[in-house]
């Protein structure tokens, strides 16, 4: 795995675990205000969009994991 898809696996787990603990009808439920980290997550990938900045992906480079050859785009 690289770089780009370790953010999308980590994005979309913190996403689903915060909504499992933010729902009130999830059997997991803590506090709505675990959606906050949701809309952290979604503003953090929207901003990357477009500064192609990501803090987790400067963390991930320094841990080794190497950077996609191609993307979707490309």
């Amino acid at each position: 795995m690289n770089v780009q898809r370790y953010i999308l696996v980590f994005a979309g787990a913190f996403v689903m675990i915060s909504l499992a603990l933010g729902v009130e009808g999830s059997p997991f439920f803590i506090s709505k205000w675990a959606l906050a980290f949701t809309a952290f997550v979604g503003a953090n990938l929207f901003q990357s969009g477009f500064t192609n900045f990501c803090p987790l992906g400067i963390i991930l480079k320094k841990l080794g994991v190497p950077e996609a050859q191609i993307g979707c785009a490309n």
